[in-house]
C-alpha cells in the first residue's frame, strides 16, 4: 500500500548529504598567536573511557575514519599542542565497518546516504575479534559499553563474546582476558582522563522500544539483559568507583552528564501520524480516500464502537480524509480487553476470527504526539507482519496485514509514555550522580543534557555552520541516528575543551567545524 513511506520524509534530500568529501583537517590553535597552556592540567598521558561515542561509532559501525574524527581523537590533537603525549587508538582493519568472530560477520557494515535513504556500503568487513591488537591503548571507548561494563572482569575475553558475557570490541585489545576497562586506564598511570558514560544504561532499553525491564531497585547487574535500565544507585556505586579509582594520584579529568533520548533523530525523525489520503492511495488522493472509507467501515468503526462500550471509545478514531492520520500502536500499559472484544465480535465474526480480532486490538490504539516511533519503523509501517515479529507467533492474514494500519506497531517499533517516563527518571538520577561526584572530585563538566537539547531545538551555530539533530541535513548526526556525524564529534571535542578551560585555566582553542564533513560519502 505505501511500500516508498519509509524515505517519505526525505525524497528532497539527495541533493546535500554531504558538503565536504575531502579529509578532516586538525586545527590545532588559533591564529591569534598567544601560546598554548595546559593550566593547571597536565595532559602528557590522557587516558580516554567511555562508550561507543568515545570510541568514534558512526553510521553504524565502528571503522577507521570514523575512529580518527571520534572526540577524544580529536581531545588527543589539541591536547598535544599544550604538551600531551602519545595517544593510542585500537583501531579497526578498514572502513568497511563490523565485525568477524572466526570468520563468521557478527556486527555490520556502515551506512552511507545514497541520495535516497541510507544503505549499507559494499564489501565484508575484515576486522576479526580474534585477532588482538597490541596496546595498551589510551582510547579505552568500548561500544555498547553500560557503567557497570567498565569495572567487570571478562569484558574483553572473547570466549565470552558469543554468550554475551564480554564485548567483542574491547576482547580486541583488552590487556589479559579477565581485566577490566578501567584496570587498562589505571595501569597507564594517566594524568588526565576524560569519562563519558551512562548512555547504555538507557539507551538500550530505548532504542529496543522498551522491550527490557527497569531494574532500578535490583543491585545486582549480574542479573540484568541486555536491554534493562541500570538501577541508578548501581550507576551510581559505580562512577563514584570509576572517578575515585582515576583521580586516585591527583589526575584531573572531565566528565560529561547524559542527553534525553527525545533530543535524538532515532526517536524524532518518524512522525506518528504519518497516515494521509495520499500516502494511504500510494500517491492517489482519491485512491486514498477510498481506501479510507473502507477502512472506517470495515476496521475502525467497529473496533471503536465495541471498545467505546467497554469505556476505551478514545483509543481509536475514525480516519480523516483530510489530515494526516496517527498509526495503530500496541500499548502494554492499556488494560487488556481481548476477552471483551472477542465476546463482542463473536456474534457477527464467529469464535474463532473474533478471538483472533481480540487478541490483535486487545491493547491497541492510535499513536499520540507522546509516542516516540523508533527509526527502525519506518521500514516496518505499511508492510505485512511476520510470525517473528507480529507478536502472535503467525502472520496475520489480509486485511490484517498492514503494520500500522490494519495491524498495530509492536513494543519494539513504538516507546510509549511510560517508558519515556521511566528513561527520563533513570536519566535524571544518572546525571544527578554525575555532577555531585565531578563537583566533589573537582572535575570539569560537560553538560550534554543542554547541548542536546538545543541541537533538537534551536540549533547550535558554530564557525557560521547551524547544526540540529534533523535526520540527514542536520549536520550533527550520522545515518544510524544515535551517534555523531564528523562535525557532531567535532562539536562535542569543542564543549569539551571549552569546559576544560573553564575549569583549569588552559586556553586550548578547538577546531574548526568547517573541516569536518556532515557524513561520510560511499567510499573512504
Amino acid at each position: 500500500m505505501i511500500k516508498n513511506f519509509k524515505w517519505l520524509l526525505l525524497v528532497s534530500l539527495g541533493f546535500v548529504a554531504c558538503n565536504n568529501d575531502d579529509e578532516a583537517v586538525v586545527v590545532h590553535n588559533s591564529s591569534d598567536g598567544l601560546p598554548l597552556t595546559a593550566g593547571s592540567a597536565s595532559f602528557s598521558k590522557y587516558v580516554a573511557l567511555g562508550d561507543s561515542f568515545a570510541a568514534g561509532y558512526s553510521d553504524g559501525a565502528l571503522f577507521k575514519k570514523g575512529q580518527e574524527g571520534s572526540y577524544v581523537n580529536i581531545l588527543s590533537q589539541q591536547f598535544a599542542a599544550a604538551g600531551g603525549g602519545d595517544f593510542k587508538t585500537p583501531f579497526t582493519s578498514d572502513n568497511v565497518g563490523g565485525l568477524l568472530l572466526g570468520g563468521n560477520v557478527i556486527a555490520g557494515v556502515r551506512l552511507y546516504f545514497n541520495g535516497t535513504g541510507p544503505v549499507p556500503v559494499s564489501g565484508t568487513p575484515t576486522t576479526e575479534v580474534n585477532t588482538k591488537v597490541t596496546g595498551p591503548f589510551n582510547n579505552l571507548g568500548v561500544p555498547g559499553a553500560k557503567s557497570y561494563h567498565l569495572v567487570a572482569p571478562g569484558y574483553g575475553n572473547v570466549v565470552g563474546v558469543l554468550s554475551g558475557a564480554a564485548n567483542p570490541y574491547f576482547a580486541r585489545f583488552a590487556t589479559t582476558a579477565g581485566t577490566t576497562i578501567l584496570a587498562d586506564a589505571l595501569v597507564q598511570a594517566p594524568t588526565f582522563f576524560s569519562l563519558w558514560i551512562g548512555g547504555n544504561d538507557v539507551l538500550s532499553y530505548a532504542t529496543s522500544g522498551g522491550i527490557g525491564v527497569n531494574q532500578t531497585g535490583n543491585l545486582n547487574p549480574a542479573t540484568y539483559g541486555g536491554n534493562d535500565i541500570t538501577d541508578p544507585n548501581v550507576f551510581a556505586s559505580v562512577y563514584s568507583s570509576l572517578v575515585t579509582n582515576l583521580t586516585a594520584n591527583g589526575a584531573k579529568g572531565v566528565v560529561a552528564n547524559l542527553p534525553y533520548v527525545n533530543t535524538l533523530p532515532y526517536f524524532t525523525t518518524v512522525p506518528y501520524n504519518p497516515l494521509t489520503a495520499k500516502v494511504l492511495g500510494s500517491g492517489s488522493e482519491a485512491v486514498g480516500q477510498a481506501t479510507i472509507a473502507a477502512l472506517n467501515a470495515q476496521l475502525y468503526g467497529p473496533l471503536k464502537q465495541a471498545l467505546t462500550a467497554f469505556g476505551a471509545g478514545a483509543r481509536i478514531n475514525l480516519l480523516s480524509t483530510t489530515v494526516a492520520n496517527p498509526m495503530l500502536i500496541k500499548d502494554e500499559s492499556l488494560t487488556n480487553l481481548s476477552a471483551q472484544l472477542t465476546a463482542a465480535f463473536t456474534p457477527s465474526l464467529g469464535a474463532a476470527t473474533a478471538a483472533f480480532y481480540g487478541s490483535v486490538f486487545g491493547q491497541a490504539r492510535q499513536a499520540t504526539a507522546t509516542d516516540l516511533v523508533v527509526l527502525p519503523a519506518q521500514s516496518a509501517i505499511g508492510a505485512a507482519p511476520t510470525a517473528v515479529d507480529s507478536g502472535i507467533g503467525m502472520a496475520p492474514p489480509s486485511p490484517l496485514n498492514k503494520f500500522g494500519i490494519t495491524y498495530p506497531l509492536q513494543d519494539k517499533h513504538v516507546l510509549i509514555p511510560t517508558e519515556i517516563a521511566e528513561v527520563k527518571v533513570a536519566t535524571d538520577a544518572y546525571n544527578v550522580a554525575i555532577k555531585t561526584i565531578a563537583d566533589a572530585k573537582g572535575l570539569a563538566f560537560v553538560d550534554t543534557k543542554v547541548i542536546m537539547t538545543e541541537l533538537s531545538t534551536t540549533g547550535i551555530v558554530s564557525n557560521s555552520f547551524t547544526l540540529t539533530s534533523t535526520y540527514v541535513t542536520g549536520g550533527a548526526f550520522s545515518l544510524d541516528g544515535v551517534h555523531p556525524s564528523p562535525r557532531g564529534y567535532a562539536l562535542i571535542a569543542n564543549k569539551f575543551l571549552e569546559a576544560i578551560n573553564a575549569k583549569y585555566g588552559s586556553n586550548l582553542k578547538g577546531v574548526d567545524l568547517g573541516q569536518y564533513r556532515i557524513l561520510f560519502p560511499r567510499s573512504l
